[in-house]
């Protein structure tokens, strides 16, 4: 399978400053966020904080793809954001997650402003359930599209049948499949009880 390159981008930023300064650290973050929303492709926002009364956070933003990241992070107006908290923002450290670790992020909806003290930045599910869940996704997707080209193009060469297949099955599992199948398995994925079983 070819992982799709336009799939969405997460970043992560730790940033650290005075706690005493919290209010301007929210404030800016807020602004932050306003600017990136006007820009296309852009998924969602958020921030934590990692331990009370700590000075270091950590910011997730996300866009859909890297081309439209760029053109934020490459923008005015995010120059003259940063620009804004010289001497008072200290950044730390940058990670970004594409491709198949991206499809296994928090979707937008549970990427919120938390700023109680104990909240903690999620981590990615282990790689182990990661492939189970592209495996239950990809095999009746691969099958379905198997069973189909053999019955509707019978006499198309093997390298061009597998082509169709995988410029098909391809943008099917980044945008369809796959998201549909992570927010399904978000329980087992991230170790939580099975929704079946929270008493009520």
């Amino acid at each position: 399978m070819t992982v799709c390159s336009a799939a969405p981008v997460t970043v992560a930023v730790a940033r650290r400053t005075d706690p005493a300064r919290t209010d301007e650290m929210v404030a800016w973050m807020r602004a932050g966020t306003a600017l990136a929303e006007a820009f296309p492709g852009f998924l969602g926002a958020g921030w934590v904080r990692s331990a009370p009364g700590s000075g270091e956070w950590h910011m997730l933003y996300r866009f859909a793809d890297q081309d439209m990241l760029r053109r934020w992070e490459e923008s005015p107006q995010r120059r003259w954001w940063l620009t804004s908290a010289q001497g008072i923002v200290e950044h730390t450290r940058v990670e970004r997650r594409t491709g198949v670790e991206g499809w296994f992020d928090p979707p937008r909806e549970e990427i919120v402003e938390r700023l109680d003290a104990t909240a903690t930045v999620p981590p990615s599910p282990p790689r182990w359930k990661q492939a189970v869940t592209i495996w239950l996704a990809f095999f009746p997707l691969s099958l379905t599209a198997t069973l189909l080209t053999g019955r509707l193009l019978p006499d198309l060469p093997t390298a061009a049948r597998v082509l169709v297949m995988t410029l098909t099955l391809t943008p099917l599992m980044t945008y369809l499949v796959l998201p549909r199948i992570t927010r399904a398995l978000h329980w087992w994925l991230h170790g939580q009880r099975a929704p079946w079983r929270i008493p009520r």
